[in-house]
């Protein structure tokens, strides 16, 4: 009988044949599929919100968030994209000697800024089309009060919920590659990416939905208002929603996400299962 899972091994062979792929993608397809992963996203961050907004429990709220959210990475892998935090895997392909760093870079740089427009068009139509509207708005306050949360975290905070994130999402990606069968996929991307979720930890693709939609809603007195009235923001919390205050939170996380990937995740299984250790 076939085994029903990669070894580890066979999964950092798999992993580096498809990352090196990625660096050759024609720039058209690169552009679409990194807009499309941006948009996957932004569906699980958007809808595991809309789940959690009136669930006062801590715990409890995470964790319904935690089993919405991974539809975004199912998304991905079953249909196809380009996301900058699983792409940190790439790095395996510079060890092995078959990209450049240069190449790394060009694709993390253009996947970031798509997954952001993908991000972008999900946070106008979610904002437009009324959603934020539920509970008489207070899922709008709630998107408020996320945003205003991120933005406050310490530069230290960020960067290591950062690194903790890509922990497990490059560890789901990589779960994904060892199963064989579209259920073994699915409780692979399941569990670590409901973990990052229920952890509260950073990811940058997840804040390109969560806080500009923040500043969007900041936008509407009305959500102002009751994230005032049920959260006890502050005028300075609410002004805080800006472009420039928003870069003090992406920055250190896309960082963290950075080195989460890379150096916890792609450089010690690399030298685990590639390296030559005689």
């Amino acid at each position: 009988m076939e085994n029903q899972f990669n070894t580890p091994s066979e999964i950092i062979n798999l992993s580096i044949n498809s990352c090196e792929n990625k660096t050759k993608l024609p720039l058209g397809k690169m552009i679409l599929l990194g807009i499309m992963a941006g948009l996957f996203i932004a569906f699980g961050a958007a809808t595991s919100s809309t789940a959690a907004h009136a669930v006062t429990n801590v715990g409890l709220a995470r964790l319904v968030a935690g089993v919405i959210f991974p539809v975004g990475l199912m998304l991905i892998v079953f249909l196809g994209g380009e996301l900058f935090t699983g792409n940190c895997l790439i790095i395996l392909d510079v060890l092995d000697k078959r990209v450049t760093c240069l190449s790394l870079v060009r694709d993390l740089v253009i996947v970031y800024f798509t997954n952001l427009i993908g991000s972008l068009i999900v946070v106008f139509l979610i904002y437009y089309s009324g959603n934020l509207n539920y509970s008489d708005g207070l899922l709008g306050a709630y998107t408020i009060k996320v945003a205003a949360c991120k933005i406050a975290m310490s530069p230290a905070q960020t960067i290591t919920s950062g690194i903790l994130c890509n922990i497990l999402v490059c560890l789901a990606v990589l779960m994904a590659t060892s199963a064989k069968d579209i259920a073994g996929k699915v409780w692979a991307i399941f569990f670590p990416i409901c973990a990052f979720v229920v952890g509260g930890f950073e990811h940058c693709v997840a804040n390109m939905y969560y806080i500009p939609a923040g500043i969007l809603a900041a936008v509407n007195p009305a959500y102002v208002a009751k994230a005032q009235e049920i959260y006890g923001l502050t005028d300075a919390q609410i002004s805080s929603l800006n472009l420039l205050s928003s870069l003090h939170s992406f920055l250190p996380v896309t960082l963290g996400n950075i080195i989460g990937g890379m150096l916890i995740v792609g450089v010690p299984l690399y030298l685990i299962y590639k390296k030559s250790w005689k």
